[in-house]
């Protein structure tokens, strides 16, 4: 098997560490550009501001655009029969004649004549949907209503094998919860089971992707104990809070068995952070909301997507890629390069446009909660980290992936985390910096009439943001009885938090991960965000 694990500290050389130091290098270079440029010449340095807020404008208006196809598509997929849409894969051609050409959904039809044609095909009675749940230290009323969500799910219950994989280190009452959940509930599967993971694994970082690698281990054992083939098997990870909606398990494996390539793919639901969205402080809300556009916008986008918090592959490609990384802190985002190194570049994320949700950070006092959403971003943004990983696999070990899509990918991969340290920032403070630092400001007709273009820029910007304001109202599950109605309002006038959110836990955050890498301070720790349930 080839090597793809992460190199321990103690074995990164000298060009490693260089390759982890570059995000916080271009980070902290792009910040200071402005200032330098403005000491130097202050209408290089008001151009260099104006071009850059034009280029978020269009992206923000990119990404508009993309949140309400998104919003439509989701609620189309949402609504879809998935079990009768399986149910048709199996017989393709008498489906496809009872079809008009034309008919939607036109992706099924040709789905169906492309299934027709293959010489190997899988079949739906085959398959099998495993779920790894991963538990620390979550209460029974954080996991019952998971469990309960899978039981809602419209597939096949008694093709579902469901594993709780927790920690050892979560304490006894986690065990003693677990296992009354399992006993209570072991019926209404396939088969429903704990894995307990160790403490004090050797080499292995303390967090969620050593615990469901054991698990995943565990799961080839039992798959092998059934006579069970690896490759009629979908595994998914979800966080203890995680709720499929009861279309995902269905979805998913229409998504699989119509893949031409599934060894090589992964298949990724929209996470959306809605499950406790009236009980969050409402800056909370304002990230959780912006979370969740995000990655309906993302999903639209194929060639950029990655592994993210819940996803779904094929049991044969976890073991092909010796399951998830033990040594990262994001196992969710570098499962993709991992996937993508082990077969060359052949490697793509297909989205599934359904939602699976999750809790937005609720702590046991506002105070902690906007302690543990820093830290959360923070752990999000290590995925700079993967910045070194690429290049190190990518560019310095020999392979066969084609360059120009690798030079693409790296690309994309240091200029999103550059942008995610950088823009917020910039877009607030850089038309100030060329009037107020430079030497010469008071002779640079660009330079007075900057901050009043951006004023108008961000005006025109704030559109956006009523859309957002919309569809954030549309996505909201029902309200709690315990609210009055006029806190539908602050759903509303939360958004004055937008500015003061975006800087803090977006730009702050991730650059504070970012200088962190550089200096060589490794986060080696998997904090899990605190969940309290309100009641």
């Amino acid at each position: 098997m080839r090597l793809i694990e992460i190199p321990l500290a103690r074995d990164r050389d000298k060009v490693y560490r260089w390759f982890e130091r570059l995000p916080g290098i271009l980070s902290w270079s792009v910040l200071a550009l402005p200032i330098v440029l403005s000491l130097v010449n202050t209408s290089i340095a008001a151009y260099f501001v104006l071009s850059y807020l034009l280029l978020w404008v269009f992206k923000a208006i990119s990404l508009n655009i993309r949140m309400i196809q998104g919003y439509r598509r989701i609620n189309e997929n949402m609504a879809y029969e998935w079990n009768k849409l399986l149910n048709e894969l199996d017989n393709p051609k008498k489906t496809y004649l009872q079809y008009e050409q034309g008919v939607s959904p036109a992706w099924h039809l040709k789905n169906l004549a492309s299934i027709e044609v293959r010489e190997e095909r899988l079949y739906q009675k085959d398959i099998y949907n495993a779920v790894i749940v991963a538990v620390y230290n979550e209460s029974r009323a954080i996991l019952e209503p998971t469990i309960k969500s899978i039981l809602q799910s419209s597939y096949n219950h008694k093709k579902l094998i469901v594993l709780f994989a927790y920690e050892k280190r979560g304490g006894e009452e986690v065990k003693k919860n677990i296992l009354d959940l399992v006993e209570e509930y072991k019926h209404e599967f396939y088969h429903f089971g704990a894995i307990e993971h160790p403490e004090d694994i050797p080499n292995e970082t303390i967090g969620k992707g050593g615990n469901i690698t054991f698990a995943g281990r565990r799961l080839k054992e039992f798959l092998d104990d059934k006579n069970i083939n690896y490759e009629h098997v979908i595994v998914t990870t979800l966080d203890a809070d995680n709720r499929p909606h009861p279309e995902y398990f269905s979805a998913v494996t229409y998504a699989y068995i119509a893949c031409p390539d599934y060894i090589h793919a992964s298949f990724q639901p929209i996470s959306m952070f809605t499950n406790n969205i009236w009980d969050v402080p409402a800056p909370m809300r304002v990230i959780a909301t912006g979370n969740s556009f995000w990655n309906i916008a993302l999903a639209l986008r194929p060639h950029m997507l990655r592994n993210f918090a819940s996803h779904s592959q094929g049991m044969q490609t976890l073991i092909d890629t010796d399951f998830w990384s033990t040594r990262t802190i994001v196992e969710d985002g570098h499962q993709y390069w991992r996937t993508y190194f082990t077969y060359d570049g052949k490697h793509e994320v297909h989205p599934i446009l359904i939602p699976i949700y999750q809790d937005a950070v609720l702590s046991s006092t506002y105070t902690k909660t906007l302690k543990a959403q820093f830290i959360q971003v923070r752990r999000w943004a290590w995925g700079a980290s993967d910045i070194a990983y690429v290049l190190q696999m990518g560019w310095r070990r020999k392979n066969r992936i084609n360059k120009v899509d690798l030079f693409m990918k790296t690309a994309r991969l240091i200029e999103g985390h550059v942008a995610w340290a950088t823009a917020s920032l910039i877009l607030l403070l850089g038309a100030f910096v060329p009037l107020y630092l430079s030497p010469h400001s008071s002779t640079s007709l660009v330079a007075h009439q900057l901050p009043i273009i951006a004023s108008r820029i961000q005006t025109v910007a704030m559109v956006g943001m009523f859309i957002g304001i919309y569809l954030s109202i549309r996505l909201l599950p029902p309200k709690p009885p315990r609210y009055k109605t006029r806190h539908q309002v602050y759903m509303i006038l939360q958004w004055i938090y937008l500015p003061l959110t975006t800087i803090v836990y977006s730009g702050f955050a991730t650059l504070y991960s970012q200088t962190r890498l550089l200096f060589g301070r490794y986060l080696d720790k998997f904090d899990v965000t605190e969940k309290v349930v309100k009641k």
